[in-house]
């Protein structure tokens, strides 16, 4: 019963995140670049939290080639 209660809160959890994911428009197109879809990896992670004032933004930087 307690695992139950568990991946119920987590799943509520997740859910919240997607939510606010989408109100924030971060779904009407594909991520572009690296630190939209790390905003968008924190925001789902983040969940009700989101609604208490958080409001995360990632920046990455991807590695670039040697010349």
């Amino acid at each position: 019963m307690g695992s139950r209660v568990v991946s119920i809160v987590v799943l509520v959890w997740f859910v919240a995140g997607l939510v606010a994911a989408g109100q924030r428009g971060y779904f009407n197109e594909p991520p572009a670049e690296c630190s939209h879809v790390a905003t968008l990896a924190v925001t789902v992670l983040a969940g009700p939290l989101n609604y208490m004032g958080m409001n995360p933004k990632m920046g990455c930087t991807i590695p670039q080639p040697s010349s």
